[in-house]
């Protein structure tokens, strides 16, 4: 009888005891709100800001209520008007596109390569097309491409990069940390992300007066002086009068959450990685299955494995995912024609103008995905790779 995993893979672990403590001291105390703060009070939020940007090492940090949400204040505070072309990768999840649409600018989608980062040649050909400012990188799914190269691209045509960090809080390239070649950088802290707040995002720059922006958009009042890993006062000085207030403000009670998860994320990231490998090595050599190996440039986060079905139909593609699913194992395709959860493709965002990739649909049409949460063992992620590996090579060859 075959085998069947009976993990689940949308389980998360548990927050940490003090992440528990430090919020029911916050809601025993009432003072959600990040500017709501007691006489020689820090407010958990401020103390979350400083910590992240330590942990990142950007100079500043702003914490508020998305990933999303943080995309898009580092649009407006680079200044993205309505019409303006914003580049972006052609495989990423749908709030990256939908963060350029709501500041009705248009964006205009780079081909992906089999590494699945953003493909450096259509990027370049782009950039001289379209003559666009602004560089909305997805790291997508945790995969970092060649950031040297990259920013000689976009600085040599004065293009401003946003990295978007949702899966490589963590990461590097190059010893690097993922956020710190673009001008802002924002992370995640959703549910499915690297620290969990249910919902929250920091959104990170070295640059004094994008982040001063960037605090004046997400609600600060007049109360910038309270934040502590912040520009100056006289970088608000000018933008006080002119940034209009679009509200997205992280409270007290999601930071507090949060502390104790970003001083134990090292480790945790090393778990992500075991697993990770684990699944990679049970994967590898499976006819019909191309693993996608990582650079040794890239300093990986391994919450989510990939791997391509290249030479399958969609017929087959269904086999496999059919087959998984009644042995436990959850896979998500990201090459269907209708979006499907979270799986959804560059032309199911019809906000957009229609736009042609052709290597992006081929590559789309056999990329499997699959999350690997910290609840699962060494023992489950063998297990999972070997219902994986044997149901492809069934489907291979049953056609």
């Amino acid at each position: 009888m075959s085998t069947v995993f009976k993990g689940s893979f949308t389980q998360q672990e548990p927050i940490p005891e003090a992440g528990i403590e430090a919020a029911l001291r916050v809601m025993r105390g009432g003072r959600l709100h990040r500017y709501n703060v007691a006489d020689g009070e820090v407010a958990e939020t401020a103390l979350l800001e400083e910590e992240f940007a330590a942990f990142t090492g950007a100079k500043y940090a702003l914490a508020v209520a998305s990933g999303g949400y943080a995309i898009g204040c580092a649009l407006r505070a680079l200044g993205v008007q309505p019409g303006d072309k914003v580049l972006t990768n052609g495989f990423t999840l749908a709030p990256v596109p939908g963060a350029i649409a709501a500041v009705n600018a248009e964006p205009v989608f780079v081909e992906v390569t089999e590494d699945l980062t953003i493909d450096l040649d259509h990027l370049a050909r782009l950039v001289a097309e379209t003559e666009a400012k602004v560089l909305l990188l997805s790291h997508m799914r945790g995969h970092i491409c060649d950031m040297e190269l990259l920013m000689q691209i976009c600085d040599g045509a004065g293009v401003q990069v946003v990295e978007d960090c949702a899966h490589t809080m963590g990461g590097a390239w190059k010893g690097v940390p993922s956020g710190r070649h673009g001008a802002m950088a924002a992370y995640s802290t959703q549910t499915y992300k690297h620290m969990n707040s249910g919902e929250g995002g920091i959104l990170t720059s070295d640059n004094p007066d994008l982040m001063a922006r960037a605090i004046m958009l997400s609600g600060s009042y007049m109360l910038y002086a309270r934040h502590r890993a912040a520009p100056p006062p006289e970088a608000f000085e000018q933008v006080k009068w002119v940034t209009p207030n679009v509200s997205g403000r992280m409270d007290n009670l999601r930071a507090a959450i949060l502390r104790p998860q970003l001083a134990d994320l090292p480790r945790q990231i090393d778990r992500w990685n075991a697993l990770y490998r684990a699944v990679e090595d049970g994967l590898r050599n499976t006819p019909g299955l191309k693993v996608i190996d990582r650079p040794a440039e890239e300093s990986i986060v391994g919450s989510s494995i990939q791997f391509l079905l290249p030479a399958f139909s969609t017929e087959q593609i269904a086999e496999v995912l059919k087959r998984c699913a009644a042995r436990g194992v959850d896979l998500k395709w990201f090459g269907g024609a209708e979006p499907v959860a979270f799986t959804s493709r560059y032309d199911s965002w019809r906000y957009a103008s229609p736009q042609s990739l052709p290597n992006t649909d081929r590559i789309l049409s056999g990329l499997m995905d699959m999350r690997l949460p910290l609840t699962f063992s060494l023992e489950d992620a063998r297990l999972i790779a070997g219902i994986i590996a044997e149901e492809v090579r069934s489907t291979a060859l049953s056609a």
